[in-house]
């Protein structure tokens, strides 16, 4: 059951959905879930539980799970997508705002894929002194914390100039170059990681060249 349910990727993008929901389920993933469900002994009993489960990276890595409606939190939100019931951990709400579970795009690739237009500060919960210039206190950050995250991708980043004293320029390279995500990640990974954390810095301007990136992690 766990395998079948094994979300293998994830991506950016959402859709417009009316239903005050986090996690919005396509009619094909769906259709899916409802039949994995249908071999589960009971399965009038269970709800499909989505959590975050941690980082990868620079993305959440997800738990799928069907588990008895009964043992969800007091706290947990419990709604309908259809016929089925998703439980979603308190702590996992905000993170999965906005995202789709969705069929991979690929042919003939197996499991089911989270497109979560959200993504982890890089330097969540971490406490890093700073020291230094404004150009220092970025290099520490995306030396010290934010490539090492990117490293699982292939990637880097590093900081080209502060213009003005609050813009600051990164590019991107390596798995980061040419990838349909990277964008999405420097906006809401990298910038708001520098800003939160440099106070000078106002604004992060993306000066990648993403054509001509030639091994992107994703395509």
């Amino acid at each position: 059951m766990e395998d079948a349910l094994t979300e293998v990727a994830t991506a950016t993008g959402t859709a417009t959905d009316p239903n005050p929901v986090p996690l919005r389920i396509t009619p094909d993933a769906l259709s899916q879930v409802m039949s994995i469900l249908a071999g589960e002994e009971n399965p009038d009993t269970l709800g499909l539980r989505v959590a975050v489960s941690g980082i990868q990276g620079v993305e959440y890595a997800y738990d799928l799970s069907f588990e008895d409606r009964t043992e969800a939190g007091e706290d947990d939100l419990v709604y309908n997508q259809g016929d089925l019931v998703v439980m979603i951990p308190r702590d996992s709400v905000d993170s999965l705002w906005g995202a789709t579970l969705d069929l991979p795009a690929a042919a003939g690739q197996g499991g089911l894929v989270i497109r979560n237009p959200n993504r982890p500060d890089p330097l969540a919960g971490l406490d890093i002194e700073l020291s230094g210039t404004v150009e220092e206190r970025i290099d520490q950050l995306l030396t010290h914390q934010i490539n090492p995250a990117l490293a699982s991708h292939g990637g880097w980043a590093s900081l080209l100039e502060v213009v003005d004293g609050n813009r600051a320029v990164v590019t991107m390279g390596g798995g980061c170059q040419g990838c349909a995500v990277s964008a999405i990640t420097l906006r809401e990974g990298i910038q708001k990681a520098i800003i939160e954390r440099i106070p000078e810095i106002t604004e992060v301007v993306d000066a990648t060249d993403h054509d001509s990136g030639d091994n992107p992690y994703y395509t």
